[in-house]
Formats: C-alpha cells, structure tokens, sequence
C-alpha cells in the first residue's frame, strides 16, 4: 500500500492503450475525491502488463513538475533499476487499477505485530483406537501442519486402548505434543507414563486416580448445569497442587449454547487467575453452518475471556477445515483486542464463501474496451449478474453462458473456435456464473478467492 497522497500533489499515471479509458475514469473520480492533480501518460503498447523495465526506460518521459509517478503494478519486482534510472518519485501502483482507493491509504493494514496469538489449538483425532498406526501418524502430521499445537487422541469408552503408549510415544517420537481424551484410569496412566502431557477430562468420577499422573488435567463438571461439582473438583485438585485448565462445557445450540457461555464468564470472575479451556467442537460439528465465521466468534470469546486453549475437532465435513480456521482466528481475534479495533478489513483469508469486496467495470469502460479492442481473443468480465463475452467487434451479454456461447458459435467468427479454445471460455464462464451467485470478484484466467482454500490456477489465456 502507497502513503496517502498530499493535498495538491501531482501525479502521473503510466499505462497501456488498452486500458486507457479505464485509468482515465478512476483517475479523474480518485483525484477529485483526494484533491490532488492527476497525468495520465498512455504508452504504445496494447497491453500494460507487457512492459518491461527496459523498454519502458526506452519509452516513458517523467512530467518536470509531478510529485509522483505511478506505474503498472507487475512492474514492482524491478522497481529500484527503475528508480535508479528515473528516480525515487517512481513506484508501482496496484496491479488492478480498480484497487487505487485501497493503495492510496484508504484502508488499514495491520501492524507489524499481527501473527501473535495467545491461544492454543488442542486437535483431537476421534476414535484413534480404531487406526493403525501409520494412519495415526498421518493424521496427526496432518493437524499439526494445519495449526494444531497438541493432538488430542481421542479413545473409545468401553473398550481399552491396549497400544495407547506406544502410540502416544511414537507421536512423541516425531516431535508432536500429545494429550488423553479417556475416563479410563489405565489408558490415562498409561498415556502419562509415556508421554502425554495434557488429560481430557477430570471430573469427581476420576479425580482422586489424577493425584499419581503427574500431568496438567482439564476439569469440567459431572453434569454441565452443576456448577458445585466443578467447584469441588477443582478445589480438589488444586489443594494436592495438581496442574489443571478449566472448561465449564460449551453446550449446542438449542441444548443451552448461552447458559454455557455464561458459565465461562463465571468461571473467569471466580477464577481470574486459572488457565481454561473451552471445547468449541459441540458448536462447529453439530450446527447445520459453515464453520469458520463460528470459529471466528468462539475464539473472539476466547480471546476476551483470557481462555488460553481451545479442543476442535474436525470430522463432519463443513467443519473439516476447523484446525486452519482456528489458527488464522486465533491471530485475527488477538489483533483485534490488543488494538481495539474491530475484527475487519484485517485476515481476509477467512472471508471464503463470498469476497471481501466485487471490483466491476463501469459499462463505459467496458463498452470503451469493446470499440478498442483488434484482435479475436475474448475477454470475459461479469457486471450486475450478467457476463460480458468481449473480442474484436464483439460484445455478447447475457447471465446464462449457453446463451453467451450460442450466440458466439452462431456468430461473427464463431467458426473459427477451435474445441479447445470453447472448452476455454465455458470454464472461464463457469467461473463467472460462480462469481455472480457467490457476490465474488471474477477475472479472467485468475483463481476465483476462496481465501484460506484458495487453489491456484495455471493461466491457458494466451494458449487459447
């Protein structure tokens, strides 16, 4: 992002023919709203993203009385043997002239601080009995690669784990942190002795067997509304000195989700000093939602009640991703509250189902685009739910593409569409069509922006 631009100051604005009219509009609206005086030099070449640093030395003359010169944004890797040549003025814009606003200061960027987090991510891998262990393995390497801090192997009641430590000792063994999710006294003791160092859960039924583990216990109550249980499970255990993290149970929604949260409150004013933690699986995995906005608000809970460890899990398939949520949560949540500032305009790779925002031409510039262009390529642009097919004499528009592509066959041209290059443009309108259900930003030959699922494309526009 550029420094805001002064009051008064001159800028010139560098482009190709192509997108002349396009720089020209925003320019003129921009400089009008930021009252600075605006240049726009059009350099001969069709299309800006072609120009390299040495012919625009060759090409560009820098205006005597401008404060600052900005160019093509694909430039910016070799900006400073372009300064060295024309000077410090020079720097690159935004490589969409649509995000102007934004590069000129009108949004916020985090600080150099944003990444630090204060909560912990407990992943529990359910039913680990039921795998062999290379599968186990896997699994964990898994969720600790997507953010998981301790893997939570997750036992199976009535039926004991005979090899859990040797499973908790090969996880140890590959460098991951590993806790017991079992009310079973063996397993635990045994998950202990060979290196667990967190027990899921302790409560009255099993919290006098936690005085010979030796290791951190989570306490929660016999039943969710008795508070008194939890109480004295943890008073307990804390006169025998025994290392323990609170969790109220966060119950679903419908089964008493806010009685539960105000539970937590509780917990904190009576124990202010106490680690917790809060099982934000109940919600993730049995709420008919996608799961990272949940994700987002229980971890901003979290994050405001000092609760330093959450349990997740990842199993029902709108939830799956829960680990990677958490962990960009986790960092979104803390800026928010060591800043004060709301929770926007900071992590948007956790905005997925829809953009952040949609940058669309106006139709000046896109029938400007229609009248300019020479050649027969298409290029595809959507505006107000409809597609714009766009080539040499050519400006299709419709929201259906078998329509669009009808009338393209059908058309001027439309015999020379190879199959390769119609299979080309009905992806592209695919993509399109998804964009304008979804109220995504689309451009042609880029990756639709799932945020954190984001998969790259490989570009076949010029192939095509």
């Amino acid at each position: 992002m550029a420094s805001p631009i002064t009051r008064g100051s001159h800028i010139q604005f560098v482009t190709g023919r192509l997108a002349e009219q396009a720089v020209r509009l925003i320019v003129s609206k921009l400089a009008s709203e930021l009252h600075f005086t605006a240049s726009v030099s059009v350099l001969p070449i069709t299309v800006a993203a072609l120009i390299t640093s040495k012919w625009l030395l060759r090409h560009l003359q820098v205006l005597p009385a401008v404060d600052r010169v900005i160019l093509p944004g694909h430039l910016s890797a070799e900006i400073e043997s372009i300064r060295s040549q024309l000077g410090h003025r020079v720097e690159c814009g935004p490589r969409d002239i649509r995000d102007l606003p934004l590069f000129f200061g009108q949004n916020v960027s985090p600080a150099d601080d944003y990444g630090e987090s204060n909560i912990e991510i407990i992943a529990e891998i359910n039913h680990a009995p039921s795998l062999d262990m290379e599968e186990l393995v896997t699994r964990a390497r898994e969720l600790a690669n997507q953010g998981a801090d301790i893997i939570d192997l997750g036992c199976t009641p009535g039926h004991r784990w005979l090899a859990v430590a040797d499973a908790v000792k090969r996880l140890r063994d590959e460098n991951l942190r590993v806790s017991i999710d079992s009310f079973d006294h063996q397993e635990v003791s045994r998950a202990c002795s060979a290196g667990a160092e967190l027990v899921l859960s302790v409560n009255s039924s099993n919290r006098a067997a936690a005085v010979d583990w030796d290791t951190e216990v989570v306490v929660i109550p016999d039943d969710p509304s008795q508070e008194k249980s939890f109480e004295e499970t943890e008073n307990f255990l804390r006169q025998r000195r025994i290392p323990m993290r609170l969790d109220p149970i966060l119950e679903p929604i419908g089964c008493g989700f806010a009685q539960s949260l105000a539970r937590y409150m509780r917990c904190r004013e009576r124990y202010p000093d106490s680690k917790m933690m809060m099982g934000i699986g109940n919600i993730t995995e049995l709420t008919d939602a996608d799961s990272a906005g949940i994700n987002v608000l229980l971890l901003g809970i979290c994050e405001e009640l000092q609760i330093q460890s959450v349990l997740t899990t990842a199993v029902i398939n709108w939830a799956r991703t829960s680990v990677q949520e958490c962990k960009l949560a986790r960092q979104l949540v803390h800026y928010a509250c060591q800043h004060r500032v709301p929770a926007k305009h900071i992590e948007s790779n956790l905005v997925t189902l829809r953009d952040p925002r949609v940058k669309e031409y106006d139709l000046e510039i896109l029938d400007s685009l229609a009248r300019s262009i020479r050649d027969n390529n298409f290029r595809i642009y959507t505006r107000d739910d409809q597609i714009h097919a766009i080539s040499a004499g050519i400006h299709e528009v419709d929201r259906d593409p078998f329509v669009l592509m009808e009338r393209i066959l059908t058309g001027p041209g439309g015999d020379r569409i190879t199959a390769s290059h119609a299979f080309y443009l009905g992806f592209e309108m695919a993509k399109a069509v998804t964009a304008n259900t979804l109220s995504k930003h689309y451009e042609q030959d880029q990756a639709l922006n799932w945020g954190y699922l984001t998969r790259s494309e490989t570009s076949h526009r010029l192939s095509k």
